[in-house]
């Protein structure tokens, strides 16, 4: 037994929810289109689970939730996807996928089979039993990465009220879920191996204004060492965490958030891999020319950095699953991907944006001891990376313009005297066909002359006629 779709979306995280979107925007007919997920609910934006989901008052749950919330858009329920006639197959893992016959064979024996595959397995949550730690399966150790670990960590939260957490992790799970602790009244201690928290992205300074508001709020931290082992009670519950500096921690509840891998495991040996994803052009094709991939689990190219990458974002699943379904429904239209990366946060008050690569050296401004300030990251030459706290809507665009324009920086010392002044002046400046943007001496942005290159032209149109014109009289009188 088994079902024929023409397309079959795997994963049913953000990613499927915005390709589901965009396929019915373009025309997909009732009945072409399936969604294989694991979990029993329809695609959600997974970002609510480390912030609304945990909240004690008012706190987010389902369907409030469901793609397309995220980008302020319709919220695509159940019932959404059976008024387009959009097959949704719930609670169900697949166990191997044959290319060659363009079949998935699902847990229960069911095949399914597909003419576009579009791969958004995502990525899951690393244990700790990989880095040789045992106890992932103690009562009161939560991880955070789809609604029945949101669910069941809100359970033993609410058990804990001012009692001890333990958050293994200095990332984003680690950040947010530390901030939701301390709303929820529980005593929170972070231990993360890094020198300081966000390690990833975070420049040392930006990262210990971080630190200090969340130490004005309680929160520890216990930084450069990691987690050795558990000690349990009778019930098989968490009471201490010892960790590799000889200290050990009381813990009523301990949240791991040491990183995540991408779902590749079905297609190794069938798709190009890299990255920790599989490969995929610019239109989001793999290897294989019948299956896409996108969200997580697609290293896809950068265009304005001329590499490879796996960006582990909802901002990136969203709009990787969009163009996807481009390439597929228009390929004669859809263009090489073009994507600014970008990273967000909100915790407490505070709330961040980050765009393009933290790479070369770090400029920052404003007022670390305000509300508002950032940081500008320069490489060869040319700014390529901007993070702003405290923004305003139109500033967060300035900077994200300011950094796909890619300006040439001549004066470092200039660009941090004009801050986010920069980012504002050259977000004005016209995209396409300008000028490269400066920071250089004076105290505006300016633009390099072009009179040089207008008269370099101006000789070679002039000479190009000329030599036509002898060419042709001599052919004339050939005649």
């Amino acid at each position: 037994m088994g079902r024929a779709f023409v397309y079959v979306i795997l994963g049913g995280g953000v990613a499927a929810g915005y390709a589901a979107q965009e396929f019915v925007k373009r025309g997909v007919s009732h009945g072409e289109l399936c969604i294989i997920s694991g979990e029993p609910v329809a695609p959600y934006e997974r970002p609510a689970l480390s912030k609304g989901f945990l909240l004690p008052e008012d706190p987010a749950r389902l369907p409030s939730f469901h793609c397309c919330v995220g980008s302020n858009e319709e919220r695509l329920t159940p019932k959404w996807y059976k008024e387009h006639g959009i097959e949704l197959i719930l609670g169900t893992r697949v166990k191997s996928v044959d290319m060659r016959r363009k079949t998935l064979l699902t847990v229960t024996g069911e095949t399914i089979s597909y003419k576009i595959l579009i791969v958004a397995t995502g990525a899951r949550a690393l244990k700790l039993e990989e880095f040789g730690v045992t106890g992932s399966d103690a009562e009161n150790v939560c991880y955070l990465r789809d609604l029945a670990d949101a669910t069941r960590l809100v359970s033993v939260m609410q058990s804990c009220m001012d009692g001890n957490a333990v958050v293994i992790g200095g990332g984003y799970i680690g950040m947010e879920c530390a901030a939701s602790l301390v709303i929820n009244k529980i005593n929170v201690t972070m231990v993360f191996p890094e020198a300081h928290c966000m390690g990833r992205l975070f420049s040392p300074r930006i990262a210990s204004y971080y630190e200090e508001f969340y130490k004005s709020k309680g929160v520890k931290f216990i930084k450069g060492t990691v987690l050795t082992s558990f000690d349990l009670n009778s019930d098989g519950k968490v009471t201490a965490v010892s960790l590799r500096d000889g200290s050990k921690l009381p813990a009523d509840m301990v949240v791991i958030g040491i990183g995540i891998r991408a779902n590749t495991s079905l297609f190794e040996g069938q798709l190009t891999l890299e990255k920790g994803g599989i490969k995929v052009n610019g239109k989001m094709q793999s290897s294989n020319a019948s299956v896409y991939a996108v969200g997580d689990v697609a290293a896809f190219p950068v265009k304005m950095f001329a590499e490879t990458r796996r960006l582990e974002h909802v901002d990136s699943a969203r709009k990787t699953a969009r163009h996807a379904v481009a390439a597929i429904m228009e390929p004669e239209k859809a263009g090489e991907f073009d994507y600014l990366p970008f990273f967000y946060s909100r915790v407490f008050t505070l709330s961040w944006q980050f765009y393009g690569d933290n790479a070369g050296e770090v400029i920052h401004f404003g007022d670390f001891s305000g509300k508002t300030f950032g940081a500008y990251w320069i490489n060869k030459g040319h700014l390529v990376g901007s993070f702003l706290e405290g923004g305003t809507k139109e500033q967060y665009e300035a900077i994200a313009k300011a950094t796909r324009l890619k300006p040439a920086i001549e004066d470092l010392v200039e660009l941090e005297r004009q801050g986010l002044g920069f980012a504002l002046t050259a977000s004005q400046k016209p995209s396409s066909s300008s000028p490269p943007l400066v920071a250089g001496s004076s105290n505006l942005v300016i633009e390099k002359p072009l009179h040089a290159w207008y008269a370099t032209a101006g000789v070679i149109v002039a000479a190009s006629v000329a030599a036509f014109a002898y060419w042709y009289g001599r052919r004339r009188r050939r005649w």
